[in-house]
């Protein structure tokens, strides 16, 4: 298994870790690995686009294209190495980052809750 495969499957692992309640709510939404994030944005370990659960509504969610979440390897790996981390946590940790985004909860929110 190559690196990037390896990333991918730590990936599904995170996304399997999540709780219930938070998995049953996933609908529409896809999470993709890049290997470098956006130029200009080289600290970038992921990101989320779409409409956060809290914003949609029947009239205003209808026939959308799935929300996003990438992943990026690069960055990710990178932040693992330099703090020692186990790249198993850095996924998960950006994992539950990006799906706080999909329910909603902004970075200020995840900032007071000690959880950004």
């Amino acid at each position: 298994m190559d690196s990037r495969e390896w990333f991918e499957e730590l990936t599904a692992e995170a996304i399997d870790d999540l709780p219930e309640w938070v998995r049953e709510r996933l609908d529409n939404v896809d999470v993709l690995v890049e290997d470098e994030p956006p130029p200009g944005q080289p600290g970038l370990l992921g990101i989320y686009q779409g409409i956060p659960l809290t914003r949609r509504s029947s009239v205003s969610y209808s026939g959308v294209l799935p929300d996003r979440i990438t992943l990026y390897r690069s960055t990710i790996e990178g932040v693992a190495r330099r703090e020692g981390r186990q790249l198993k946590d850095v996924i998960g940790h950006t994992v539950v980052h990006e799906f706080a985004h999909f329910f909603g909860i902004s970075d200020d929110r995840l900032r007071e809750i000690d959880r950004y």
